[in-house]
């Protein structure tokens, strides 16, 4: 099958299981959701969630949150990952939004990377979801299942971005960021996954891929590949250890003592 083909049908399916697609980080405004999604990196969105309105209850605007200290901003997000960066970045954010852009989040691509902490991800959420400008934001789940089903080698994920933007309508993007997430974390996790038994895997991942997945229990190329490696060497160490183990053999047999030889009588000459 056609890698145009399975992205029609793939994007049928997912349009038929998710036809509402609610943007999991809670938020008001462009600049609530820019601080969500930069918070979100290596944590959960419910732990975003429950960080944020403590926050926001002391910062809601750039300009407030300008006026927060670093350390006033890491006690309430404290218990995200990278706190400390985060915290940082949020801080120098709000005073450049302040500074560069009148206190407003700006609805550009170029601007929005410029800002500290902000990166291409990151930038391309809030323009789809704040903005509506038409984006395909790739993250981890989008990223592993694009590889999974074909659609992309999974060589990086700037190539992902460009191969799902080649193969969906313009649209669509938008709403299909969100879908393929909600169907990696729901319906097809990393590891543990039958893809044989997948709506999505059983048809669009290949025969090679579904069997390397068995084998390895999920992951991308390195993780499988990780793995094959940890059973060669594991087979290889259990070879070598048979072939150096001594043989095993019964108690030694003692030679019986030989008889002393009978000197013969000297002869008289």
């Amino acid at each position: 099958m056609k890698r145009a083909e399975k992205a029609k049908r793939i994007l049928e399916i997912l349009d038929e299981r998710y036809p509402e697609t609610p943007i999991p980080l809670d938020h008001e405004d462009p600049f609530t959701l820019l601080v969500a999604v930069m918070l979100s990196a290596q944590t959960t969105d419910e732990r975003v969630n429950r960080v944020t309105p403590g926050l926001f209850a002391k910062a809601r605007t750039p300009a407030a949150m300008a006026r927060l200290s670093v350390e006033e901003i890491l006690a309430e997000i404290r218990s995200c990952g990278l706190a400390p960066g985060k915290a940082r970045n949020l801080k120098a954010l709000a005073e450049q939004l302040v500074r560069d852009h009148g206190g407003r989040v700006p609805a550009d691509m170029q601007a929005l990377e410029a800002l500290p902490g902000v990166g291409h991800k990151t930038a391309s959420v809030v323009l789809a979801q704040a903005f509506g400008v038409p984006a395909f934001p790739v993250d981890t789940h989008i990223h592993r299942l694009a590889a999974r089903w074909g659609l992309s080698d999974g060589k990086s994920v700037e190539k992902t971005e460009r191969d799902l933007k080649a193969l969906f309508p313009r649209e669509t993007w938008t709403r299909l960021h969100l879908a393929i997430i909600y169907f990696g974390r729901e319906v097809c996790p990393a590891r543990g996954h039958d893809l044989a038994s997948c709506p999505i895997c059983s048809w669009a991942a290949t025969k090679k891929r579904i069997a390397e997945e068995a084998r390895a229990g999920g992951g991308g190329p390195r993780s499988r590949a990780k793995v094959a490696k940890k059973r060669t060497k594991t087979a290889a160490k259990k070879s070598t250890k048979k072939r150096a183990a001594p043989k095993k053999s019964g108690p030694k047999k003692t030679a019986a003592p030989r008889k002393a030889a009978r000197k013969s009588p000297a002869r008289k000459r």
